[in-house]
C-alpha cells in the first residue's frame, strides 16, 4: 500500500488506485520491472509535470516567468537556455546544476535574482537544472522549461530524456526503504517507458508553419516517445501584439481580435495534437506579473500620457522613433519601457492613463496584466490540466506500467499486469480513465470516426467544465441537462446499431460520460 505521506500528495482517487495497483504488483514482477514501478509511484505522488515546449525564440522562458510570477528563467540565448530546467516547489529558494553522473552543484542567483545564463562548468557533462522556489503556484504544478525545438541537438535530446525518464537523479530519500536486491537504476528501455511530461504547454507564434506538427512530434521523441495528445496538451499563440490586424480577415483593425481569430485557425491546424490555442502577450504578462513593472515606469508612462496626440501617434509608429523622438522623458527610460512592455503595452498603459489620470501604479499594472491574456492561459491550464490532474496522472502512470510490463519480455508478467489494469478499469470510478483512453484512440486515428463525432469526443473528454463538455457554456441548467440526456441516448443507439466494433467501444464510453454528466446536473438541481 502507499504510505500516508504519498496519499496526501496524490492528485486524487484515480492516482491512488493506480498507486495501489503498482504496490500490489511489485512482488509479482521482476526486480527490473519493480524498479520501474517505484519510479511510477514517485511520479504519481509528485505534482503534475507540465513541459513548456516550442520553437527557439518563441518566448517559452518569458511565459514560464509569467506563469510562475517571478523573473527567474533566463530569456536571452545562452547556455542555460539549452538546458531543461525544472521549476518546483521548495521551502528555500535554490538552483542545483545536475550532472550526468548524478553530482549536484548549487548555483547562486545572479544580481537580478535570475538563474545565471552562462555556466562556469564543462557544459557537456551537465544533465539539467533543478530550481526550487517558495512559490504557491508550484505546489501542485511542476513547470519544465525545455530547449527550443527548432535547435534541439543530440545533447539536448539526451538531457531531456535523462531528466524526464532517468531514475538515477532521484533523491535518496524519495523511495523510502528499498530492497537491497532491487536495482536503483532503470535500463534504457525501462527509462523510456516511464519518461515524458504528463502535460504539454506548446508555444507558437504568428509565423506558425505546417511543420509545427513535426515540432510537436519532436517534443514527443525528445521525451522518450510518450504520445502527446489533446488529453494533456494545449498551445498558446505568443507575441499576439505583433500580429498585423490587416492580415487577418474579420479583425476590424483590432490586434486582440486578430490574435483570437488566428488562434482559432491555428487550433484547427494543430488539432488533434492540442486541445486549444490561446493568445497571449508573454512579455507584457512577465513584466506585469513578476515585479518587472515599477512605480518609476508608471511615472514615465504618466508623463508620456500628457503629450499631444500628433506627437504621441508619431512616436508609436516604430520602436526607433519611440526611443529617438524629442521628448521630456529620457531616451533611456523609454528604451526600458520598450524592453518591458513593447509598443503595444505602452499604448495600452497610456490609453488607460488618459482615460483616468488618477490611476495608481498598482491599478496600471493590473490593466497591463489584463491586456496580456495571461488570465486566459491560466484558466485553460486550470480547466484542461489542474481540474483533470488526477485522470491525467493516472492515465500516464497506467501507460508507463503497461510499457514496463511489455519491456520485460516475460509473457506471464505482461498478462498479470494486463489483468490487474482491466480489473481497475472495470470499476465505475475509473470511467474518467476510459474516457481518456477513448479520446486518445479517436484523436490518434486508431479508431476512425466521422469528423463531427471525433470533434464531439474531443470536446467531452478535454475539459472538466460541464458547459464546455456539452459545447453549451453559459446556457441554462435545464437546457444542459436535457441535451446531456439526449446525447447519451444517441451514443447508446450508435453503439448498438450504427458503429463498427471499434467505434462501438468508444461510443459506449461516450454514452456513459453523457449519462454521468446528466446525473451530476440532476443532483445539482435537486
Amino acid at each position: 500500500m502507499t504510505t500516508a505521506t504519498e496519499q496526501q500528495h496524490l492528485a486524487g482517487p484515480l492516482s491512488a488506485a493506480v498507486a495501489n495497483l503498482c504496490t500490489r504488483l511489485q512482488p509479482q514482477v521482476s526486480a527490473r520491472t519493480a524498479a520501474g514501478f517505484r519510479e511510477v509511484l514517485r511520479r504519481l505522488s509528485a505534482p503534475l509535470q507540465v513541459a513548456v515546449a516550442g520553437r527557439i525564440k518563441s518566448g517559452k522562458s518569458t511565459l514560464v516567468n509569467a506563469l510562475i510570477g517571478r523573473r527567474v528563467a533566463p530569456t536571452d540565448v545562452g547556455e542555460c537556455t539549452r538546458l531543461v530546467t525544472r521549476f518546483q516547489y521548495g521551502t528555500v529558494d535554490r538552483v542545483e546544476l545536475v550532472f550526468d553522473d548524478g553530482r549536484k552543484q548549487v548555483l547562486p542567483f545572479d544580481a537580478t535574482g535570475m538563474i545565471p545564463n552562462d555556466l562556469d562548468v564543462n557544459f557537456d557533462e551537465v544533465s539539467h537544472l533543478e530550481a526550487y522556489l517558495t512559490n504557491a503556484v508550484l505546489r501542485d504544478l511542476t513547470v519544465i522549461d525545455t530547449p527550443g525545438l527548432g535547435s534541439l541537438d543530440d545533447a539536448s535530446v539526451k538531457r531531456t530524456e535523462q531528466l524526464l525518464g532517468a531514475a538515477k537523479h532521484r533523491k535518496p530519500d524519495e523511495d523510502g526503504d528499498k530492497d537491497a536486491d532491487q536495482p536503483d537504476e532503470l535500463d534504457q528501455t525501462s527509462r523510456n517507458a516511464v519518461a515524458g511530461a504528463e502535460a504539454v504547454l506548446y508555444v507558437v507564434t504568428q509565423g506558425v508553419r505546417a511543420d509545427d506538427q513535426q515540432a510537436l512530434a519532436a517534443f514527443t521523441a525528445a521525451t522518450a516517445s510518450r504520445e502527446a495528445g489533446p488529453v494533456n496538451a494545449i498551445a498558446v499563440l505568443n507575441k499576439a501584439d505583433t500580429i498585423t490586424p490587416e492580415s487577418v480577415t474579420g479583425s476590424d483593425g483590432d490586434v486582440w481580435k486578430a490574435a483570437s481569430l488566428l488562434a482559432e485557425k491555428q487550433a484547427q491546424t494543430l488539432k488533434p495534437r492540442v486541445a486549444d490555442v490561446i493568445p497571449v502577450i508573454g512579455l507584457l504578462a512577465e513584466s506585469a506579473e513578476s515585479g518587472g513593472f515599477t512605480s518609476a515606469d508608471a511615472d514615465a508612462l504618466r508623463q508620456l500620457s500628457t503629450l499631444d496626440d500628433a506627437t504621441w501617434e508619431t512616436m508609436l509608429m516604430s520602436a526607433d522613433i519611440f526611443t529617438t523622438w524629442e521628448c521630456d522623458v529620457p531616451a533611456g527610460t523609454r528604451s526600458r519601457l520598450l524592453e518591458k512592455l513593447d509598443l503595444y503595452g505602452i499604448r495600452v498603459a497610456v490609453d488607460a492613463l488618459r482615460a483616468d489620470p488618477e490611476l495608481t501604479a498598482g491599478s496600471l499594472r493590473r490593466t497591463l496584466l489584463g491586456a496580456s491574456g495571461l488570465a486566459g492561459v491560466r484558466a485553460r491550464l486550470d480547466a484542461v490540466f489542474r481540474a483533470r490532474a488526477d485522470g491525467i496522472k493516472a492515465a500516464a502512470a497506467l501507460a508507463s506500467v503497461t510499457a514496463l510490463a511489455h519491456a520485460s519480455g516475460d509473457p506471464g508478467e505482461r498478462q498479470r499486469v494486463h489483468d490487474a489494469i482491466e480489473v481497475l478499469l472495470a470499476k465505475p470510478e475509473a470511467h474518467q480513465l476510459r474516457l481518456l483512453e477513448a479520446l486518445t484512440l479517436v484523436t490518434s486515428g486508431a479508431v476512425a470516426m466521422p469528423e463531427d463525432l471525433a470533434e464531439e469526443v474531443l470536446r467531452v473528454g478535454s475539459s472538466a467544465d460541464i458547459g464546455e463538455q456539452l459545447g453549451m457554456k453559459g446556457r441554462p441548467h435545464k437546457e444542459l441537462s436535457a441535451y446531456a440526456l439526449e446525447r447519451a441516448g444517441w451514443w447508446r443507439s450508435f453503439a448498438s446499431f450504427g458503429a463498427t466494433p471499434a467505434q462501438s467501444r468508444v461510443a459506449h464510453v461516450v454514452h456513459r460520460a453523457y449519462f454521468l454528466i446528466w446525473q451530476q446536473l440532476r443532483e445539482q438541481a435537486g
